[in-house]
């Protein structure tokens, strides 16, 4: 559906290890943050989306979390929905909030992203990967990655050392591989992606990391899994961001001179598809411009879930940003 929501407050905490603040703490901060730049009060929520992945096996928070977090706030007795959908759990929760404001069934909507990876047994952080694979698959997650391997045509990465790092950072490997295969594309373009990050992260306050990196410091790093060092893969992180979405009705009398509004927001999910056929990335991207009447050339700015720098570099393509396999002249 074609949106017709308003932002009209936002909140984030700071991102890091936050070990001994409880994951209800970190996510009240944030909404507190939020209602605070909508001029809002905890009574005028009409409907909550709280989002979180990993909660229940890093603090053993399952099913209520957002109603707990919620109730310290003083917010209850409204529709509460907790919803976790991996990398994709906060976007999904955005989504489904500027669907029901845009169809008129609330004028106001709190969005919360909150997540908790830091543990003092790394092993639990770990589960948390391990688990977002198909876990009664009979192949097993290393039958999986093998599987894909095949399918691409590509080496897979050493099982030495695999416990101690993500089990996603291999299926990055992968992909890496095989676009560094196919297009030539270099270790030396996936750092400049690193690099790049670091330094918009060392304006941002609330970044985990701050310093500024050269693609020579990235390339450098201690490896994790070829071609990837450490640099080149997204830490695990603790911290929460929250937005208030309001109706076009709510956004003018509460007098908002100049709101953000959600022209477009698309949700997919993927599907077993050919290796050359195009992935949900180019659906979702695609959808999503026809739905905002806008191209890639239209485009100004973009924030990307960077996982690992490879991944960055993809997503370019699939965005059109690029053609395919130029997103590594295109960082």
């Amino acid at each position: 559906m074609r949106m017709n929501a308003y932002i009209a407050g936002i909140g984030m905490t700071r991102f890091g290890n936050h070990l001994q603040k409880p994951l209800k703490q970190l996510a009240g901060d944030a909404i507190t943050l939020a209602l605070q730049d909508a001029g809002l009060d905890a009574g005028d929520m009409q409907a909550a989306y709280m989002a979180n992945a990993a909660g229940g096996l890093i603090v053993g928070q399952g099913m209520i979390g957002g109603q707990v977090a919620l109730r310290e706030l003083g917010i209850g007795q409204i529709p509460v929905l907790n919803i976790e959908n991996a990398c994709a759990s906060a976007s999904s929760a955005f989504n489904q909030a500027c669907a029901m404001v845009s169809a008129g069934y609330y004028d106001v909507a709190l969005v919360c992203g909150y997540e908790k990876l830091f543990h003092k047994d790394k092993r639990r952080t770990f589960a948390a990967f391990s688990g977002a694979v198909d876990v009664e698959s009979e192949l097993g997650l290393q039958g999986l990655l093998q599987g894909i391997c095949d399918d691409l045509g590509v080496e897979a990465p050493s099982a030495e050392g695999a416990d101690k790092r993500s089990a996603f950072m291999d299926i990055y490997a992968v992909s890496a591989r095989y676009h560094m295969q196919k297009y030539g594309t270099t270790a030396a373009q996936f750092a400049a992606v690193s690099a790049k990050n670091s330094l918009h992260g060392s304006l941002n306050p609330n970044a985990q990391y701050r310093d500024v990196l050269s693609v020579e410091d990235v390339l450098a790093a201690r490896g994790i899994v070829e071609p990837l060092t450490l640099p080149m893969c997204s830490p695990i992180g603790d911290g929460a961001a929250a937005v208030i979405v309001v109706s076009e009705r709510k956004a003018r009398q509460m007098g908002l001179s100049s709101p953000v509004r959600v022209v477009s927001s698309v949700l997919g999910s993927g599907w077993d598809h050919g290796v050359n056929e195009p992935n949900l990335g180019t659906h979702c991207a695609q959808a999503v411009y026809e739905e905002a009447g806008v191209d890639p050339r239209d485009i100004s700015c973009v924030e990307l879930h960077d996982a690992s720098a490879p991944s960055e570099i993809q997503a370019y393509e699939y965005l059109g940003l690029c053609e395919p396999g130029q997103g590594g002249a295109h960082v």
